[in-house]
């Protein structure tokens, strides 16, 4: 088994819904992260490249029919490079990365890009298919945007409550309260406009043609606990969940340069980080929000090495509630300091693209590791209905 490294990584800034890029289809924000990868390695025969695979959450709309390859043939890339599209919610394009790693493991592949794309602005509503033909009734139109749609009659009701119902759940399982939450979001926005400032992101991010837009829209540089302390509950009348202590929704597209240590001469660059070890688990659907503390606790256990020797976590924060939960749990297991999470801003500030977060978070695990000298990270992600991933990576760069 040959291991797998981390070549480079970039990603579109991120953009708010119905904001700047409203008007990108999600294939067309894929090409612009396919290309700002593969320009990092420029001389990368594009040939070589044996895979490439994309995550998408949605694929209801414009990313429907295997959003991956038609991102390859829209970017120009030889017809002879092959992709696929995966699905596994908001970790689509983490699942991606780990896909691909497994591959080169395995000698399976020796360069492959992963990543994963999402325009939520541009997910389309649905209607249910008639059973015959002329209904006679009223049907309704389902937005895909987020969450759940078209669900089955057999699935449990307490299973389907919506994303921020299980949250305030997971809030009075942990005693969490709303001062907390609203500080944690502060901190997002606070960490996500100094990085920016400090030029953290300017390796990492590329501009999408056509568009004005030249960081992440999100950011709210003069977010304070007392502003948003104002905000009313989103999800229960005396509620913890707001619109400001949660991810809002976005589009964008992330992407990861993968390869064995072997084609280094080919990518043409040094690798960055090898993939050390990773996780999945996966809990009752309502406490998704948890999950990654298990996944975390899996991907350690591969890399061998523990909470005490990492320096640095990407969490996604999917919500302020569920974000404090896993680093309790963390700094409980020897996590050594809660500042280790997210230093440089997370997705309450920087924003959620669902299939384009999981590349998001390794690509600035990777950068927060080369800047710092630091050994070991962690990204790790939730997912809808009860998952969640996490990855393990060693700083060799």
């Amino acid at each position: 088994m040959s291991s797998a490294y981390l070549y480079a990584a970039a990603r579109t800034p991120f953009g708010r819904f119905g904001g700047a890029l409203a008007g990108v289809r999600p294939d067309d924000l894929a090409v612009v992260a396919l290309r700002g990868v593969l320009d990092k390695a420029p001389g990368l025969d594009r040939a070589a490249i044996d895979d490439v695979v994309w995550g998408c959450a949605n694929q209801a709309g414009e990313d429907n029919r295997n959003v991956g390859r038609m991102a390859v043939l829209l970017a120009g890339l030889p017809v002879s490079v092959p992709a696929t599209t995966v699905n596994r919610l908001c970790g689509s394009s983490l699942d991606a990365a780990m896909m691909a790693s497994r591959a080169i493991e395995t000698g399976d592949a020796d360069v492959v890009v992963a990543g994963g794309v999402e325009s939520m602005t541009r997910a389309p509503w649905v209607l249910p298919k008639p059973s015959r033909a002329f209904p006679a009734g009223d049907v309704t139109a389902v937005s895909t945007t987020l969450g759940w749609r078209l669900v089955n009659d057999r699935m449990p009701r307490e299973w389907t409550v919506s994303l921020g119902e299980a949250n305030e759940m997971l809030g009075e399982k942990f005693g969490i309260s709303r001062e907390r939450q609203d500080a944690f979001a502060v901190r997002s926005h606070a960490l996500a406009d100094a990085a920016w400032t400090d030029g953290f992101y300017a390796d990492l991010v590329v501009p999408v043609p056509d568009t004005d837009l030249t960081r992440d829209e999100g950011i709210r540089a003069g977010s304070t606990v007392e502003k948003l302390a104002t905000l009313k509950p989103a999800f229960r009348p005396s509620g913890s969940i707001t619109a400001g202590n949660a991810s809002p929704l976005n589009d964008g597209a992330s992407a990861i340069l993968l390869g064995s240590e072997a084609a280094a001469d080919r990518i043409g660059v040094a690798p960055l980080a090898r993939v050390a070890g990773r996780g999945v688990a996966a809990v009752e659907p309502p406490m998704f929000g948890y999950a990654p503390v298990e996944a975390a606790r899996r991907a350690l256990s591969r890399a061998g090495i523990g909470w005490s020797d990492v320096a640095a976590v990407e969490l996604n924060e999917a919500f302020a509630v569920q974000s404090l939960a896993c680093v309790d749990a963390w700094l409980d297991e020897g996590l050594a300091d809660r500042g280790l999470v997210n230093a440089k801003g997370g997705a309450i500030a920087i924003g959620h693209p669902l299939g384009a977060s999981g590349g998001r978070i390794l690509g600035t695990l990777t950068q927060r590791l080369r800047e710092s000298g630091d050994r070991w990270g962690v990204a790790a992600i939730c997912i809808g209905v009860g998952q969640a991933l996490a990855v393990v990576l060693e700083n060799v760069g």
